[in-house]
């Protein structure tokens, strides 16, 4: 496929025309690690994370799909219209705009799936809107790099991965109800089996990062800009994500999964879409974003759990720490009697429970401290 384009200013090979100088042949192998394997892990991290879903919030999120609908405006809404902005304002040459407008339009990927886990995200919107955007994908895909390619004149058609996409379905759909269902028959085996494959799916990702670094070494450039690319979207990706899930009054809980779904994308689809598309020798020039982008979305996703649980520690040594003053307090006051104390722990284990849709909770509001609950909210 050759990607030419027209003189109109909104093409982003106006200012580059040469051509990219080809690099080594990619490796063999690369189509074998970014499929079997990642369908393995796929199937795996699927299974495990299946076992901390319970059928009756699943269900809530299907009756009431709010939490669904915001993720997939911003799956299909806010990225391909961001990565059309990059390539843009980058002006990158037509091969690489392409593989970013790709990328942009891609559905969510399983990676975001074990990252909410560690952030104590919503996993049932998660699950759900992974499935969704893959779904919605048969047709918001071609629908979004149609409607951003007008401007381009493209000679042919991206070929749309439609049997990934179905690959990706069954990975996604079938460990997914095992889980559940082992989540109901046997809750407390279901748990150890979501804390081994917690720690499985890391390893599983460090790996597949590691081999697809490695094997695809030829398919590497020396192009800042496409690198540059390829770190700050995923992280405009998280922000805008979690800015527009706050503007629409969801939980915290769902402003940090809508997030992480956000900005992460399928990297395994978007490589296939490629493949399938262009030559070889285009290739070269095009396959270094993807997998600089996968390597980029891990590295972020890491950052994010790691601050998400320095902030969790501090709010619980913060909260130990007054209620250790509270009940050093509570001894001097001899007017307050046993029934009182019963009565005012019990109302604060019900508001720190229970959460309405109109004040969403948040570990911040689980682990405020007590005097504050009183106060008027």
């Amino acid at each position: 496929m050759r990607a030419n384009c027209s003189s109109s200013s909104a093409c982003p090979a106006n200012s580059s025309e040469e051509e990219l100088p080809v690099g080594p042949e990619v490796h063999g192998n690369l189509e074998l690690v970014f499929t079997v394997v990642s369908a393995v892990m796929m199937a795996l991290l699927m299974f495990s994370l299946g076992c901390s879903v319970e059928f009756r919030k699943l269900w809530s999120h299907i009756r009431r799909p709010w939490g669904i609908a915001v993720g997939l405006l911003c799956q299909f809404g806010l990225m391909p219209l961001t990565a059309y902005l990059l390539a843009i304002s980058f002006s990158l040459k037509p091969a690489q705009a392409v593989a970013v407008l790709v990328m942009g339009c891609c559905p969510g990927g399983t990676i975001s799936n074990i990252f909410t886990f560690w952030v104590d995200g919503d996993m049932d919107l998660s699950i759900t809107m992974t499935t969704c955007s893959t779904v919605a994908a048969l047709g918001m895909m071609p629908l979004c790099l149609y409607l951003y390619t007008l401007s381009w004149n493209l000679e042919q058609n991206l070929t749309i991965p439609y049997q990934n996409i179905g690959i990706t379905l069954v990975c996604l759909t079938i460990p997914v109800a095992f889980g559940v269902y082992v989540n109901y028959r046997w809750p407390k085996q279901s748990k150890i089996i979501l804390k081994i494959g917690a720690i499985v799916g890391g390893v599983l990702l460090l790996v597949v990062a590691v081999a697809g670094v490695v094997l695809a070494k030829g398919s590497w450039n020396s192009d800042i800009t496409l690198l540059t690319i390829s770190f700050i979207f995923p992280l405009i990706g998280h922000v805008t994500g979690f800015l527009l899930a706050l503007l629409t009054h969801q939980s915290w809980q769902r402003c940090r999964t809508i997030s992480l779904e956000t900005g992460a994308q399928n990297i395994q689809m978007c490589v296939t879409m490629l493949q399938l598309s262009f030559t070889a020798k285009q290739l070269v020039q095009m396959l270094s974003f993807p997998l600089a982008y996968g390597l980029f979305q891990l590295l972020d996703g890491f950052l994010i759990v790691a601050a998400y649980k320095m902030y969790k520690r501090r709010l619980k040594n913060e909260h130990r720490k007054k209620n250790t003053r509270c009940e050093e307090g509570c001894h001097n006051k001899k007017s307050t009697s046993p029934k009182e104390t019963g009565a005012f722990l019990e109302v604060n284990e019900e508001v720190t429970i229970t959460s309405g849709p109109s004040m969403p909770m948040d570990l911040h509001t689980t682990l405020e401290p007590t005097g504050h609950i009183s106060s008027g909210t």
